[in-house]
């Protein structure tokens, strides 16, 4: 890809309540699966950074965790993340449920985004869930409380009008060269995406049985020829949650690996052996140590936007 003057590079920040369809956009915008999605809130822990490169230009999507009132040191971390990175980045992506009612989840957005200079583009998602006329009276209902550079009404499970969108976004970009290779699809290490995989897999399984309290702790990857050894550990707060995950003779297990499986050989592009434990810890999502053994970062709770 040719760096010229009309080439434009930036940054961009999907916002938005907990299960808003964040994590199913960036995944339908660069075309793979990179963020995990489940039908449970507070899916995305970290900020998972793609990358879409296009003649235009490329967008760096930086997707945060749902924005919502923290429970304990794992809560007040992706809080912090989401709203520190909307001075960071040169465009803000809302997303929004479609309906005319605004309520406070949205409201404390809405006090978010007054306070920042960066351009913000409503996003109005699942728009394959209502009818064609009814979108026009959500986009009123918003207009009323924001002055936004754009809105558009997309589907992001179905991809409708996703490109409209990507025009929308390169608009507001700055003119400069590429900030990555243009083959480069996340900076997130594999290991993190194997790990995020199999949680995914373990909250859709467990469903309401599982409070959110699971993480995923990859112990090993080690490739001989074309075989990629994963061993790894799902960690629960509880011995009685241990019992539900790994289920009757072992089933649950089983089940949560064999689903996780190929989609790992997919990325990995090639066969994996998954080896999956259960261990105890109790209240690791109040642990400085364990949240910074988990991946995240515990200095990014104390900080303020």
């Amino acid at each position: 890809m040719s760096e010229n003057a009309a080439h434009k590079s930036g940054f961009v920040t999907l916002i938005g309540r907990p299960n808003v369809g964040k994590s199913t956009l960036m995944n339908q915008l660069i075309g793979q699966k990179i963020a995990i999605t489940s039908n449970k809130p507070q899916t995305t822990r970290n900020r998972i950074q793609t990358v879409l490169t296009l003649e235009e230009g490329q967008i760096v999507f930086v997707d945060t965790p749902g924005i919502h009132k923290a429970k304990n040191k794992l809560g007040d971390y992706m809080v912090n993340v989401a709203e520190r990175t909307l001075n960071e980045v040169d465009v803000i992506l809302w997303l929004v449920e479609p309906t005319t009612y605004i309520g406070a989840g949205e409201r404390h957005i809405i006090e978010q985004l007054k306070r920042t200079k960066t351009p913000v583009i409503l996003v109005i998602n699942k728009t394959d869930t209502v009818k064609r006329e009814e979108i026009l009276t959500f986009i009123d209902a918003y207009r009323k409380e924001l002055d936004f550079h754009e809105i558009v009404p997309v589907s992001a499970l179905k991809g409708d009008n996703t490109d409209t969108l990507v025009k929308c976004i390169l608009k507001y970009l700055p003119y400069g060269p590429a900030f990555y290779d243009e083959d480069t699809i996340t900076d997130q290490p594999m290991r993190q995406i194997v790990a995020e995989l199999i949680r995914e897999k373990a909250l859709r399984l467990l469903e309401e049985e599982i409070p959110h309290g699971i993480a995923v702790s990859i112990e090993s990857m080690k490739e001989r020829k074309h075989i990629c050894d994963i061993e790894a550990t799902i960690i629960c707060e509880r011995d009685s949650h241990k019992g539900i995950i790994i289920g009757k003779g072992g089933q649950m297990l089983k089940k949560i690996g064999s689903r996780a499986r190929p989609e790992i050989e997919d990325m990995l592009e090639m066969q994996v052996n998954l080896q999956l434990w259960v261990k105890v810890k109790k209240d690791w999502r109040d642990s400085d140590f364990l949240l910074k053994n988990f991946g995240y970062n515990p200095k990014d709770i104390d900080m303020g936007v």
